[in-house]
């Protein structure tokens, strides 16, 4: 480097930095520190050598602790007479902010090097062409031996600044002496005065003036691709947020378990968009790190575990002082910082290269459940609490850019692709979600090895892989890859190969190894052998052909965090489909009502009906539905239309059918929504499509009905289409009419607070407790709350509702003051009714994730105990927050439909309890 660089960077007549100066003292080598308060806060590690002052831009600035190793990006070199500068560089320049001399001092090298000087310079300047630089220090904050090393994790430039263990080495952050050497300000303080600052005559008082921190413009390509992002890298999307606000608004929540990470949807093309954020898309294995008391699990996206396979990241994590859960994702970087998966598959030990965990997500901090708030929250969130002390471990940086020219400027680079995320996206775990999109510069597609072949003559272990993908429940045949291997590599996946050698083709026919094409019209004889279909691996290529074959492709590295079964064709998706539909979508409601647009897309299915169309017609389960009226309103307060509650039941179908199927249904029937005239409908017989599953029944007081059976999601539809707001199964299915799978206690308030049904609740909690009872809680979606307690089918409903009796007299007797067993309401005296009777045959509630036909479109929802506390409402599980919580949480009930509990022993230990 030299100074021509420097000069090309500044306009001088605008600009008070010195031009030029030469170092006066024969004996010592000056270095200097310089805080520099930038786009960007970072501290400039200067070194006198050969004439100029050697620059290094350091991001966290130096530290004196030997565990810490700190990023040091080289820049170019700066004039001897800089090492005194301080003041205000204008904005609008290159570097624009304000500058402080931190520390200064004199320096030399480790080694005792006699000559003086220019002996001292010679050999230093050797040391930094071999990017390795041993140096000691003389300064009023920084003492001691140091280390310049340059690093292969980020580009041509990048070093890294290390502090040696001698007498000077502290784990204090040196940082914290924020003053200057030489005037004794901090860079506040600079900021607020007038200072001295050079210009090219001397130096002279000038009127400073504050730079301002600008939202990101876009910043004009250079020419060479890794500046060019590093140019936009100075322009990061983030802006100052109250972190300590946005985690007092996130929910409580434990740590969350067995997760799977959200996905991103592939599609065509970058585009920009200002309510999209942009990142690179790394090369690496995908990772969710748990850190909780000082235990850490770091797991690939199939819960697998990299703990010990990459122990040195699992090691720093255990060294973090926080309880955190972050997503990202495992790589090793070439010396141009650009992921090599290639060398992180092969990775055995530091000698394979340096790891590196990108983090580029936080999902649960302290106690905190995250995954509800924007991304752009998140972010925020993460960069304020997650340690980066050691290299190893790098947030991802976001930009708010223009999408295209961040994926070019990563073309050129080499990097695989980026990523665009919607800023207000939250996180749904185990979903492929359309608000992360991954746009790739090559194509690359994940594989299952069904064989390989080996060539007549040829020494090597094989000569190519046979590939498929999972078609449903077909395995595909895509072609043969038979480059990208290292003769080492053949060795040791022929060892993975051989116990899954099998006669059989796994493909259900024998593909023709040996077919020609005009690439090569006659290949050599190969002979096929067929494995069971487990290993999976990745491959680049060209493009796919008609019939589906890759074209030139080329192994990039076996997949050990993907499944085989997992493995389908990726196909990419119109990028305009996708961001116009979304977009044209908020645009035809109005903005009062855009918190229901989000929910759609945070779930699994996106909406099951476009929002402009006021009848539709779709095919579900195989069966034509029609949709009609769709915009009309069903709750008034919120409006919130039919076409809502449609696309609601759609979306959670498969959490709410196990609570359905194989029961009859009570039809509550809302036509012209809640506020409208009402009526239940039993028998519908004549009165359904033929595909509609019926139950004959005949009630008690003789009448023969036909209920609808739940069975799909066809019939949740068609039931939803009768204007059924609320769905209302039996407790039993038609299996066995006469014996729930549940028993039920509900607690029914009359002029109570809410409060005091969640006191009850906990009542009811201690008591099934005590007896080694399971109990399942859930809100009622209107004013009460429901307690379930499996069965299996084991009992009757007498016996069921003995049962219930039971828990609720011990129930009444710890709180009377303000509990009834009384079935009649004028006999209640206002006290809230703990209601056993609704075991009974044909009883029905409204069931797990049900709506409800109350203001707020409120949601049945059920519960983790550690919620029902106070505060809890039923406005916090509605119509446009219960998927993400889904999502999120799973089905919490799924155990009410498990092992039922032995009814005599439990009775027997209630009544030796109480």
């Amino acid at each position: 480097m030299s100074l021509e660089k420097y000069v090309e960077k500044r306009d001088f007549s605008k600009t008070s930095e010195p031009k030029a100066g030469r170092s006066k003292d024969k004996d010592k080598l000056m270095f200097v520190v310089q805080k520099h308060d930038a786009s960007r806060l970072h501290y400039d590690f200067r070194l006198e050598m050969d004439g100029v002052l050697k620059s290094w831009a350091v991001p966290k600035g130096p530290s004196t602790d030997p565990k810490n190793k700190r990023l040091a990006m080289m820049v170019e070199d700066h004039p001897f007479d800089y090492r005194s500068f301080e003041g205000i560089i204008p904005k609008g320049q290159y570097g624009g902010g304000t500058v402080i001399v931190w520390d200064e001092g004199t320096y030399e090298p480790i080694e005792e090097i006699k000559g003086g000087k220019k002996a001292q310079e010679k050999h230093l300047l050797k040391q930094l062409k071999a990017g390795s630089l041993k140096i000691k220090l003389h300064g009023e904050k920084l003492e001691g031996e140091y280390a310049l090393v340059k690093t292969s994790g980020m580009g041509d430039n990048g070093w890294l600044l290390i502090k040696h263990k001698d007498e000077f080495a502290s784990e204090k952050d040196v940082t914290k002496k924020d003053k200057s050497v030489l005037s004794g300000k901090t860079i506040e303080a600079m900021e607020k005065t007038s200072e001295k600052v050079w210009t090219a005559d001397g130096e002279k008082d000038i009127e400073p003036e504050k730079p301002k921190k600008t939202k990101s413009t876009k910043k004009k390509q250079t020419k060479r691709a890794d500046d060019a992002v590093a140019e936009m890298a100075e322009e990061p999307s983030q802006e100052k947020v109250d972190v300590t606000g946005l985690l007092k608004k996130a929910p409580k929540g434990a740590i969350p378990t067995g997760m799977k990470p959200m996905l991103a949807t592939l599609v065509n093309e970058p585009f920009d968009d200002p309510d999209w954020v942009y990142e690179v898309k790394w090369d690496g294995y995908r990772a969710l790190g748990f850190v909780n008391k000082g235990e850490v699990q770091l797991l690939s996206r199939n819960n697998k575990s990299f703990n010990e396979k990459y122990y040195p990241l699992t090691t720093l994590l255990q060294d973090w002082k926080i309880n955190v859960v972050v997503d990202g994702e495992i790589l090793v970087l070439n010396d141009k910082g650009v992921s090599n998966f290639g060398a992180l598959q092969n990775w055995r030990s530091e000698a394979d290269g340096e790891l590196v965990y990108y983090i580029f997500d936080i999902l649960w901090y302290e106690g905190k459940n995250l995954m509800d708030l924007p991304l752009t929250e998140r972010e925020a969130i993460m960069r304020e609490v997650v340690p980066t002390d050691d290299d190893r471990i790098r947030l991802s940086q976001t930009f708010k850019a223009n999408g295209i020219e961040f994926f070019e400027a990563a073309s050129k680079i080499g990097l695989e692709g980026i990523m665009a995320k919607r800023g207000s996206s939250t996180y749904i775990p185990d979903n492929r979600s359309k608000d992360w999109l991954k746009i790739k510069i090559n194509k690359r597609q994940e594989v299952v090895i069904g064989g390989f072949t080996k060539n007549e003559g040829t020494a090597k272990q094989f000569s190519s892989l046979l590939l498929g993908v999972y078609e449903g429940d077909n395995f595909q045949y895509v072609g043969k890859v038979g480059t990208g291997f290292s003769d080492k590599l053949q060795k040791e996946m022929m060892g993975m190969f051989k116990p899954l050698i099998t006669d059989k083709s796994p493909f259900g026919y024998e593909p023709d190894v040996n077919k020609p094409s005009r690439f090569r019209p006659n290949p050599p004889k190969a002979k096929a052998t067929w494995l069971k279909p487990e290993l999976v691996c990745e491959v680049s290529f060209a493009e796919v052909t008609s019939d589906g074959v890759f074209r030139h492709p080329s192994f990039q590295g076996m997949r050990v965090d993907k499944k085989a079964k997992d493995v389908v064709r990726e196909t990419e998706e119109d990028t305009t489909d996708i961001v116009e539909e979304d977009s044209s979508e908020e645009k035809s409601i109005p903005a009062e009502k855009h918190h229901l647009v989000q929910a759609p897309k945070e779930a699994v299915k996106r909406t099951l009906l476009n929002p402009k169309e006021e009848t539709q017609v779709k095919k579900i389960c195989g069966h034509d539905l029609k949709f009609t009226h769709l915009s009309k309103v069903y709750w008034p307060e919120d409006d919130i239309t039919k076409r809502d509650m449609f696309n609601y039941y759609y979306q959670v179908a498969e959490y709410i059918l196990p609570y359905l199927k194989d029961r009859p249904q009570s039809l509550n029937r809302f036509p012209n929504g809640i506020h409208g005239q009402s009526f239940y409908q039993k028998d519908v017989k004549g009165k359904s499509p033929d595909w509609v599953r019926t139950f004959p029944y005949t009630t008690s007081d003789g009448e023969h009905k036909e209920y609808l059976v739940g069975h799909d999601e066809a019939t949740l539809l068609w039931m939803s289409s009768l204007g059924c707001i609320e769905m209302n199964p039996w407790f039993s299915r038609i299996q066995s009419p006469d014996n729930p799978d549940y028993c039920v206690i509900d607690l029914d308030p009359d002029k109570n607070t809410f409060d005091q049904v969640i006191t009850a609740a906990q009542e009811v909690k201690k008591v099934l407790d005590a007896i080694d009872v399971p109990a399942y809680c859930k809100t009622s979606g209107s004013t009460g709350m429901h307690i379930y307690i499996p069965l299996n089918a084991k009992y009757t409903y007498d016996q069921s509702q003995m049962f219930a009796r039971l828990i609720v007299n011990i129930v009444h007797q710890q709180i009377p003051e303000y509990t009834s067993l009384e079935r009649m309401v004028k006999n209640r005296g206002g006290k809230m009714y703990l209601d056993f009777l609704q075991n009974r045959p044909g009883a029905t509630i409204a069931g797990p994730y049900s709506l409800r036909p109350k203001p707020g479109a409120t949601v049945s929802m059920p519960l983790h105990w550690d919620e029902v506390k106070p505060g809890l409402t039923m406005k916090h599980f509605t119509i446009s927050n219960s998927v993400a919580r889904l999502k999120r949480e799973g089905d919490l009930f799924k155990e009410v439909l498990g092992k039922g509990i032995d009814l005599e022993k439990t009775i027997k230990k209630a009544k030796s309890v109480f």
